[in-house]
């Protein structure tokens, strides 16, 4: 995979990347890419994204194995945002939730987890 167009990373650097998975289309996860980590993606056809806490690149599920495997990545209007369409293997939340966005603003949870974050970090 080419990157054949002008990213904005901004002035810190990085650009928000939404992962949906393929098969279900939702909204899997929000995280951050640098332009290593996107380079990485394009390489590997896996999904890389830059830990803003950590301070470092990171392949999804190099830990839990829960990986994203890339089906495609789209770029946004003004492009500065990344749409990762992945594969996803086992929950893409650390908190062990199929998605990162598994909770309503008054806290009602949806869904069940997909695995125990205790067994996996």
């Amino acid at each position: 995979m080419d990157i054949a167009v002008d990213l904005d990373f901004g002035d810190d650097g990085l650009v928000p990347v939404v992962a949906q998975d393929v098969e279900t289309e939702e909204v899997v996860m929000l995280a951050y890419a640098n332009r290593e980590a996107v380079e990485q993606t394009a390489e590997t056809g896996r999904a890389h994204y830059y830990s803003r806490s950590r301070d470092e690149l990171w392949e999804k599920g190099a830990t839990s194995g829960h990986t994203q495997e890339i089906e495609d990545v789209r770029v946004d209007c003004d492009g500065d945002a990344l749409l990762y369409r992945v594969r996803q293997s086992g929950g893409a939340c650390h908190t062990g939730y199929h998605s990162c966005f598994h909770r309503t603003l008054d806290g009602e949870v949806h869904g069940e987890k997909a695995f125990d974050p205790d067994d996996v970090y």
